[in-house]
């Protein structure tokens, strides 16, 4: 199962609104009658005028108090919502040669609203494209990448294990991506050379090393709650691998609640960050059939045979013999109140979906993600923060995450306030990444391109 998850990457392939593409860093890009959600604190900033020059916002105020220049392209948003663009923390950018089929994962990002990634299964190429989307010659979210994963395939020794870490730290990776299949011998040599040289480690937390070596390593961020059902669950550690399942999967319906905050006690003492991943679970690993899933309006941007194979996984999960819909729904509500706790006891959580993978389509993902977080007990300006504020925190960026003179305008237009209903985060009327205005024409444009069955 585990090695399935590893491989099951899929290449994806008004006035103003009325507006194509706009990219341009001289000329001012207006948004006018606005109501401003800032993230500062959870409130609304009702009918403003928002500039934006150069990839930074330049002035927000009511209509009297910010001059318009007579060239400047003014968006009419009155009764619209403007947002900090999210962020999609466990994102997949194909691992292949083919720059392309790369820049058509960025486009579903980016028309979903998403204006940073983070990269979880590197390869060489994606330092090209990173710095093509930063000098601006490919058009795209943010993208931090990791390098080429470290596992039990990959990594046989300490000694190699310590030398990839050197040698993705000089090519220039800005995290270290962790899979399953370390042990108690080449964890340690990884750690300790990622800290001494200084880069981060991300991801799986591998059944041999333990939630617990985890966090006293500071583990930059641990993915999927990897290793936390197993860390809560009685009797677990006399298991073999194979009988836990997938992150505790055959086990979450033994797990004790009332070892949660002994977790996340430890977990908010080490810094340690938590991108749950929560629609995985919810899709994937859930009481509910494929084609509960199959049907869904994103599916049309999916590959008739990675549709196959996200169907066959499915069915090959529900038809295990440790498989059963009470188990199932077990392992979702134990991974919901891992959330809330992290939530509520000072752990940051961040945004991030795991896409593509099983049912999860880039970009649409995020806000089934967001969705689910709210399901987990999260109030929606506590999720919008997993993919602003607590991003911009994350990754040191004092210039992100919120809407503020002087920010970078990395912004989303929605038709709708998420604050009440989390569901707006789908409806968008624009995205702004840098000095580029993507209209809501622009998006639908590109996505019709991107339509694979």
């Amino acid at each position: 199962m585990r090695n399935l998850f590893l491989s099951l990457l899929i290449v994806l392939t008004s006035s103003a609104l009325a507006q194509d593409l706009v990219s341009n860093s001289q000329r001012d890009i207006v948004f006018r009658g606005v109501n401003v959600i800032p993230m500062d604190r959870e409130r609304v900033i009702e009918n403003q005028t928002v500039v934006v020059r150069n990839g930074r916002i330049t002035a927000m105020g009511n209509a009297r108090s910010v001059a318009v220049g007579k060239d400047a392209l003014v968006i009419d948003a009155t009764g619209k919502y403007l947002t900090p663009g999210w962020a999609e923390i466990h994102a997949h950018v194909p691992p292949i040669d083919d720059i392309e089929p790369m820049k058509e994962v960025l486009a579903l990002y980016l028309a979903n609203g998403i204006t940073t990634i983070r990269g979880m299964l590197g390869h060489p190429r994606h330092l090209e494209l990173r710095s093509k989307i930063n000098s601006g010659a490919i058009l795209g979210p943010h993208f931090y990448a990791t390098g080429p994963s470290f596992n039990g395939q990959t990594v046989k020794t300490a000694e190699r294990g310590a030398d990839m870490v050197r040698e993705q730290k000089a090519a220039g990776y800005d995290y270290l991506k962790l899979h399953p299949g370390l042990t108690k011998e080449t964890f340690p040599a990884i750690a300790r050379t990622a800290q001494e040289v200084g880069i981060g480690y991300v991801g799986h937390v591998s059944f041999n090393v333990g939630v617990w070596r985890a966090i006293d390593a500071h583990y930059s961020t641990i993915d999927h709650l990897d290793g936390f059902i197993e860390a809560i669950t009685p009797g677990s550690d006399t298991l073999a691998e194979p009988e836990t399942g997938l992150f505790g999967s055959w086990i979450a319906y033994r797990a004790d609640a009332s070892r949660i905050p002994k977790l996340v006690t430890a977990l908010r003492d080490n810094n340690i960050r938590v991108v749950p991943t929560q629609a995985l679970a919810e899709r994937w690993l859930s009481p509910l059939p494929a084609d509960a899933f199959t049907s869904a309006p994103e599916m049309k941007y999916v590959k008739a045979k990675d549709m196959e194979n996200w169907t066959s996984a499915k069915r090959t999960y529900m038809d295990n013999p440790n498989f059963s819909k009470e188990h199932a729904e077990k392992l979702v509500q134990i991974r919901r109140k891992l959330i809330y706790a992290c939530q509520k006891n000072g752990v940051e959580l961040l945004l991030g979906s795991d896409a593509p993978q099983i049912f999860n389509v880039p970009g649409f993902s995020i806000h089934h993600e967001m969705k689910y977080l709210v399901d987990a007990g999260l109030t929606p300006y506590e999720t919008l923060r997993t993919g602003t504020v607590n991003v911009a925190s994350y990754l040191n960026k004092v210039d992100s995450g919120t809407i503020k003179t002087g920010n970078v305008s990395d912004l989303v237009l929605l038709a709708g306030n998420p604050l009440q209903d989390i569901g707006q985060t789908r409806n968008i009327e624009g995205v702004m990444i840098g000095t580029n205005w993507l209209s809501k024409t622009y998006i639908q444009q590109s996505l019709k391109k991107l339509e694979k069955q």
